[in-house]
C-alpha cells in the first residue's frame, strides 16, 4: 500500500509525542480525583494546576481564566450562553455574530432567537473577511456579546480580531472568539487582543480528542454549564479528565515554542499548492489569499461534486475534506462558501487541504499530481461540465 497523505488537519491532528508521553502517568499511576484531600487526589490537582498555569501562559492570560471542558463546542456554548444571561439581566438582548460562524456557534445563536435573543449576522466580503467597521455599526446599545471566529476552519481567513477586540472595549460590549483554528497555530495575545472570551480544542494542536478550554477575562460572569459538583470553581461540574487536560498543555506548549519555524515551513508548502492548484482551468482559491492560516488552503472546481473528487483522492492515499468535519454528512453546499458569495453550483465543488508540520515537499507533489487527474476524470463523466465546454451554459470561474 502506498503512503498515506493526510492533510486533513484543520478537522483533527495526530497526538504528538509529547501529548502521548505527558498522557500516559495519568492512565497508568496517577489516578487520584484532585477533588479528594488524600495525598493521591493532591498529586491529581497539581497536575491540574500545572495544565492550566502552562496554557494560560501560551495565551497571556491568568491561570484562574482558564475553564476546562470537553471540547471547544462545549467552550463556545458556554461562553456564548453566560453573554445572553448577563445581557438579559441589564435588558440587552442582542448579539453580534457573522455568517460564517462554526456550527457550535450559529446553532447556540439560533437556539437564543427562539428563546427571544435578536443576533445580527454580519455579511462576509468575497475575501472571506469581516471588518471592525461592521462590528461598529452592528453594536446597539442593547448589545449583549460579539462573537467573531478568530480564523475560519473552513477557508483559513484570520479575522481582525484585535481591531474588533478593540471596538467592543470602547463601546462595553464582551468580545467572544471561536479560536479553535487559530490557538497553535498562530500568535494569540488575549490581552493585547481585547478578546474577553476564547474558546479552544486540543486536538487542533496535537492534543486529544474530547478536551478543550475556555478563557474567560477576570470579571467576566460565567454561568455554570453543566451542574453537578464544583468542580472549575464552580462553573462546570464533572470529574476533570485529568490525562486529557495534562496532554493538552504540553500539545499546546510544544506547539507555541515551535510556531514560527512551522509557520515558515507550512506557508512555502501551502504556496507552492495554491500556485500548482490554480492552473487547473476554471479552478479558484476561496479566501483572501495572504490574511489565512499557514496551513490552509481552499479551492472550487467547476463541473465537479466535492464527495466524488475527496472519495477518488482517498483511493489515491490522500486524506482531504471539502468543509468542516462536523458537516460532512450533509449534502448541502458548505454555508462558509455560500457566505463569501458563492454560487450553489460551485460551492458543491470544493476541496480543503489543511496540512500540518508533518507534511513534506513530496507530499505537496503527490497532490498537485493527483488533484488535476481527478478533477479530469470527474469532468469527463459530467453531463454539467459538457453543457459549460459547449457553450450550452456560462462558466462561473
Amino acid at each position: 500500500m502506498s503512503k498515506t497523505i493526510y492533510v486533513d488537519n484543520a478537522a483533527t491532528t495526530a497526538m504528538s509525542d509529547k501529548a502521548i508521553e505527558a498522557m500516559m502517568p495519568y492512565l497508568k499511576g496517577v489516578y487520584g480525583n484532585p477533588s479528594s484531600l488524600h495525598t493521591v487526589g493532591q498529586v491529581a490537582k497539581e497536575a491540574l494546576d500545572g495544565a492550566r498555569a502552562r496554557i494560560a501562559k501560551c495565551l497571556n492570560a491568568d491561570p484562574k481564566e482558564i475553564y476546562f471542558t470537553s471540547c471547544g463546542s462545549e467552550a463556545d456554548n458556554q461562553a456564548i450562553r453566560s453573554a445572553a444571561v448577563n445581557g438579559l439581566r441589564k435588558g440587552k438582548k442582542h448579539i453580534v455574530s457573522t455568517a460564517f460562524e462554526h456550527h457550535a456557534v450559529l446553532h447556540t445563536l439560533k437556539k437564543l432567537e427562539k428563546e427571544g435573543l435578536e443576533v445580527t449576522y454580519l455579511d462576509v466580503h468575497s475575501d472571506g473577511l469581516v471588518t471592525a467597521e461592521q462590528v461598529q455599526k452592528a453594536i446597539r446599545s442593547d448589545t449583549a456579546l460579539v462573537t467573531v471566529m478568530y480564523a475560519n476552519n473552513e477557508v483559513g481567513t484570520i479575522q481582525p480580531i484585535r481591531e474588533i477586540g478593540e471596538v467592543c472595549k470602547k463601546t462595553g460590549v464582551p468580545f467572544h472568539t471561536d479560536a479553535v483554528q487559530a490557538v497553535g497555530h498562530i500568535p494569540v495575545d488575549v490581552k493585547a487582543d481585547n478578546i474577553d472570551m476564547l474558546s479552544l480544542s486540543a486536538h487542533k494542536f496535537h492534543g486529544p480528542k474530547g478536551v478543550g478550554a475556555l478563557y474567560c477575562k477576570r470579571g467576566i460572569p460565567l454561568n455554570t454549564f453543566i451542574e453537578g459538583g464544583a468542580q472549575e470553581r464552580g462553573r462546570r461540574a464533572g470529574t476533570e479528565n485529568i490525562g486529557g487536560i495534562v496532554s493538552m498543555s504540553y500539545a499546546l506548549e510544544e506547539t507555541c515554542a515551535h510556531m514560527a519555524e512551522n509557520a515558515a515551513k507550512l506557508v512555502v508548502l501551502r504556496d507552492k499548492l495554491i500556485d500548482g492548484l490554480l492552473k487547473i482551468p476554471h479552478s479558484k482559491l476561496n479566501g483572501d489569499r495572504r490574511k489565512r492560516l499557514p496551513a490552509n488552503v481552499n479551492m472550487c472546481f467547476e463541473g465537479i461534486e466535492g464527495e466524488g473528487l475527496l472519495l477518488l483522492l482517498d483511493a489515491k492515499g490522500i486524506c482531504a475534506s471539502s468543509g468542516s468535519a462536523c458537516t460532512s454528512g450533509s449534502l448541502d453546499p458548505s454555508h462558509v462558501l455560500l457566505a463569501l458569495g458563492l454560487p450553489h453550483e460551485v460551492a458543491h465543488g470544493s476541496l480543503r487541504i489543511s496540512l500540518s508540520e508533518y507534511n513534506t515537499e513530496e507530499d505537496v507533489q503527490a497532490i498537485l499530481k493527483a488533484v488535476p487527474e481527478v478533477v479530469s476524470y470527474l469532468r469527463g463523466m459530467s453531463p454539467v461540465w459538457e453543457e459549460l465546454e459547449k457553450g450550452e451554459r456560462p462558466h462561473l470561474i
